[in-house]
């Protein structure tokens, strides 16, 4: 799920994912570069986990076999992750821990509690090279935006959520060195070239022609903006239905956020910014408001996707409150982890809880640095919104495989 943490869709804002105050959602497309890390590990045990005894272990298996479902597809001796400088070993190592989860009962969580137990080491994830002690990351939260449509253009219904074109192509890097693991190109090849695809203003102006196939359309290009800050979403039809729509490609252009364009014009404070407040701005200037837009080069394209919840980058289903973006420079998609943090709605209650990092996004960037998958619905976008606290993670790795 290409999203921007709603830490960014207020820096879409002030930026990667509402009404109340908003903390972006950080875009998929890639914010400034953040200093370079270094993943290390310390080993702990399960009764130095704050909280670990209280959890509902059995949602976290469900989440685990979600991921197990890629995990044994991959080939044995790939490197776990895909990038050979995060922690995991390789594939090969998980399929006994993977095919035990899958035969496990989610609704037993003292079983699923016994199984992580019994089955995994943690580690502590740290960054070697920062100099903070003792040392915490930023954690921010997305959610699943919902939005109006209908399958014809018409009335009220005219901003489109376009297809991927037949010539986009996406190059990922990690497939031809592991070291580059987690870096993606998109463009479209001319000539036997890889160059860079039309940005927004030109594929909003027409420039893609008869390759701009429209899944849905929707009565909000505001909306819509922000599904493509999100990267995935629900619409509802007329009839009631939903669908849910996911990432199916980017343009690959550097995102830009709409927030900071706002603030350093003077058009709003920045201790006043939140989703409602650009909203209300673009609103009240339809003209001004579809050129400020324009000025975030970066563009998003969906399919339609059927079952469970919206995928995350792993391929597989979302769970919401048990799946984690990270950054894939420095940990493996499909882990288990166990994150401690603070409830976004009560800054005096703890969230702790085991996670399944299966996403990332372009502003989740750091060793100890995570996006929240808060699921859809009110109370999920005001989690997201208002996510952006300090915390620390574990990784879990099944016994015998040595960071």
């Amino acid at each position: 799920m290409r999203h921007v943490p709603m830490l960014l869709v207020m820096l879409a804002l002030l930026s990667a994912c509402a009404p109340g105050i908003l903390k972006p959602a950080a875009p998929p497309e890639k914010p400034a570069a953040a200093k370079p890390g270094q993943t290390q590990l310390r080993v702990t045990h399960f009764a130095a986990l704050a909280g670990w005894a209280n959890d509902h272990h059995g949602e976290a298996l469900h989440a685990f076999q979600n991921s197990c479902a890629s995990i044994l597809k991959r080939p044995a001796d790939r490197q776990f992750g895909g990038n050979a400088a995060v922690p995991g070993g390789r594939y090969g190592d998980w399929r006994a821990v993977c095919g035990q989860a899958m035969a496990l009962d989610v609704a037993d969580h003292a079983g699923a509690r016994q199984f992580f137990e019994t089955r995994f080491t943690p580690y502590e994830v740290y960054d070697a090279l920062a100099t903070d002690a003792p040392q915490t990351g930023l954690f921010t939260g997305y959610y699943v935006p919902q939005l109006n449509g209908t399958w014809v253009k018409g009335g009220n219904y005219q901003t489109p959520l376009l297809a991927r074109p037949d010539d986009l192509v996406s190059v990922s890097l990690g497939a031809f060195d592991d070291k580059l693991g987690g870096n993606t190109l998109w463009g479209r090849v001319v000539d036997g070239k890889l160059v860079p695809y039309p940005d927004r203003k030109a594929i909003e102006g027409g420039a893609l022609g008869a390759k701009a196939k429209p899944l849905l359309w929707v009565d909000s290009p505001v909306d819509a903006f922000f599904l493509h800050v999100q990267g995935s979403g629900q619409v509802r039809l007329a009839d009631g239905t939903v669908r849910h729509v996911g990432f199916a490609g980017k343009n690959g252009l550097t995102y830009k956020s709409i927030g900071r364009i706002l603030i350093d014009r003077g058009e709003i404070a920045a201790e006043k910014l939140s989703m409602d407040a650009i909203r209300a701005w673009i609103d009240a200037r339809p003209a001004e408001g579809q050129a400020l837009i324009e000025q975030n080069p970066s563009y998003v394209f969906f399919r339609l996707l059927d079952g469970e919840g919206p995928l995350g980058a792993q391929g597989v289903a979302l769970t919401a409150e048990r799946s984690l973006a990270v950054d894939l420079r420095y940990m493996p998609m499909g882990a288990p982890v166990w994150l401690e943090t603070i409830e976004p709605l009560s800054a005096n209650q703890p969230l702790h809880r085991l996670m399944v990092a299966q996403d990332t996004g372009g502003a989740i960037q750091g060793v100890v640095r995570g996006d929240v998958f808060f699921g859809a619905g009110e109370r999920a976008t005001r989690r997201a919104g208002n996510m952006k606290h300090p915390g620390r993670y574990f990784i879990l790795l099944p016994n015998g495989v040595k960071p």
